[in-house]
């Protein structure tokens, strides 16, 4: 989303207040026949026809399409049997399991389930030993992943720069490491006490209809403002973090779901000196009403750096064309180099959020290639972790399912900003890339459409996960979409959505929508320029 200066009508504001709830309809129609002679074998297969029947409607609560439950908490997950249940009922239609299989799948998922929930009491009920659970490949251990990123981010004398970027220089837009090494000591000075330190404080945009892109977009203006005029940025209240999932001094804050933006020491400094007149006055601290909306939207790109937009391969393929050049390619290799920045590292409750989509997703496929390997319960082994397991496979990504390939559709009220497209106009290009790569065949599907999910049913050569939550029929407002959800819940699900298709290895979507412009820079920035962009429409600014 791109901000409008225009103001909102009371009628939008008072759509966004009410925060209707969502209509969910789910109806599982049921049949019974009953063919017998013997009046107590009609009355038993009668009583077990009931229970069968509320036992499919209480999985509803759970149902998660294709193969998952909300991927937005673990702690969503009320009733781990229904879910255990719901997940090895389902089936890959090439698939013929045993039952052996399907009962050793059901206890490895379901220890995994209960290994991600802490669940203590499973274990002693189940006579398992958390130890002896085989290592999960597609999931993190997400304290002892966070404490290494805090370290690695925490500005120490004579440190070696904390390097996140994956993939080759080639395999990313051009300077990428060379630009996120420099914001960062530019984000963490040595001294935060040096009084010429300058600061740029500012809350994240809460205007009605600000989507999350919008807000990041109008975040990596800032940076370039804080980078142009040698201020430090200081991000402050970020309303879509403000919700009972962050906990503590992270509630309502960035942090929340990435590591700051910038050292504990300079944010404690800026919201000291942020209190003093004086510094406002005299230009020491200055925030968002300081600056125009045409400076936060379209201002000067940092050029500390030269123009290293205008040596960019192109990668980007539109109507059948490959761009090679367009208007503001500055704004998108800036806009690439800052969200990358912002998004760095995860926390922990984002690293959660992501290991909860995985075991929804993959669980049922990482737990088919444990068992491949024999019966963990049979064959126990005593976890030990080597130095190699320490030191350098810890540094592995969780798996996921490869190639994947991911789709995002964007519809709705975005039709007032760009031209639409159908899933067809997707699925045409997915298919393209799987002309070139025949072993591609599998898509995680984003999108706020009911109308999107339904129709991806009618294409059975492909496999798709996505999240089941409550979606947008016909026209709804974004805003009044979100609203439905609640705050955490269309924050979390999003975010984890953009996160997978940032890993993607491909990826089809439309550049109109600047939550694709994103992931595109997130892409760029993340060793992924070599798998191109293939999309609906072009930005309407270019």
């Amino acid at each position: 989303m791109v901000a409008k200066e225009s103001s909102i009508s009371m009628k939008s504001l008072e759509r966004l207040v009410s925060d209707k709830a969502s209509k969910l309809g789910n109806s599982f129609p049921c049949q019974i026949c009953v063919v017998g002679f013997l009046c107590g074998i009609c009355l038993t297969s009668l009583f077990l026809a009931a229970l069968t029947s509320l036992g499919t409607f209480g999985l509803t609560a759970f149902s998660f399409s294709s193969v998952f439950p909300p991927c937005n908490s673990t702690s969503q997950v009320t009733n781990m049997d229904a879910v255990i249940d719901r997940k090895v009922k389902w089936k890959n239609k090439a698939e013929a399991e045993e039952d052996n299989d399907d009962d050793q799948m059901k206890i490895l998922v379901s220890a995994w389930d209960n290994l991600l929930l802490n669940n203590e009491d499973y274990f002693k009920k189940q006579g398992i030993n958390k130890s002896d659970v085989p290592n999960a490949p597609h999931l993190e251990n997400c304290k002892e992943r966070t404490r290494v990123r805090e370290r690695l981010d925490t500005p120490i004398a004579n440190q070696t720069f904390p390097s996140w970027i994956n993939g080759g220089d080639e395999e990313n837009y051009p300077l990428t490491r060379r630009v996120q090494r420099e914001i960062w000591y530019h984000q963490h000075p040595q001294d935060c006490q040096n009084k010429s330190l300058k600061f740029l404080v500012a809350d994240w945009e809460t205007l009605p209809g600000f989507g999350i892109g919008a807000q990041i977009a109008g975040m990596t203006g800032l940076l370039a403002i804080a980078i142009n005029e040698n201020r430090v940025l200081v991000t402050n209240y970020y309303n879509r973090a403000d919700h009972d999932g962050c906990k503590g001094s992270s509630r309502g804050s960035w942090s929340c779901y990435f590591l700051p933006e910038t050292s504990k020491e300079c944010r404690q400094r800026a919201l000291e000196v942020m209190k003093k007149r004086e510094a406002w006055e005299s230009g020491l601290v200055t925030g968002k009403q300081n600056y125009s909306s045409k400076e936060i939207w379209s201002g000067r790109i940092p050029k500390l750096w030269g123009q290293p937009w205008s040596y960019m391969k192109p990668t980007t393929e539109i109507n059948g064309t490959l761009i090679s050049a367009h208007r503001k390619m500055d704004r998108r290799w800036w806009r690439a180099q800052a969200v990358r920045y912002l998004m760095r590292f995860q926390t922990e409750y984002t690293c959660g959020l992501m290991n909860s989509a995985r075991h929804s997703a993959f669980g049922k496929e990482a737990a088919e290639i444990v068992l491949s390997a024999g019966d963990w319960r049979k064959n126990k082994k005593k976890q030990v972790r080597s130095e190699i397991e320490e030191d350098v496979w810890s540094n592995h990504k969780p798996w996921v399912p490869r190639p994947m390939l991911s789709v995002h559709v964007r519809m709705g009220d975005k039709a007032c900003e760009m031209r639409v497209a159908a899933l067809e106009e997707y699925m045409h290009l997915a298919d393209r890339i799987r002309d070139r790569f025949p072993e591609l065949n599998r898509i995680w599907l984003s999108t706020e459409m009911k109308e999107v999910v339904e129709r991806s049913k009618d294409y059975a050569h492909w496999r798709f996960y996505y999240t089941e939550v409550a979606r947008q029929v016909g026209n709804t407002s974004m805003a009044e979409y979100e609203g439905s959800l609640g705050r955490e819940m269309s924050t979390n699900y999003p975010l984890v959505n953009f996160l997978m298709a940032s890993e993607a290895d491909f990826f089809v979507g439309a550049l109109g929508s600047t939550w694709c412009f994103l992931i595109d820079g997130m892409r760029n920035t993340g060793g992924k320029v070599m798998s191109g962009y293939l999309s609906v429409n072009k930005d309407r600014f270019w």
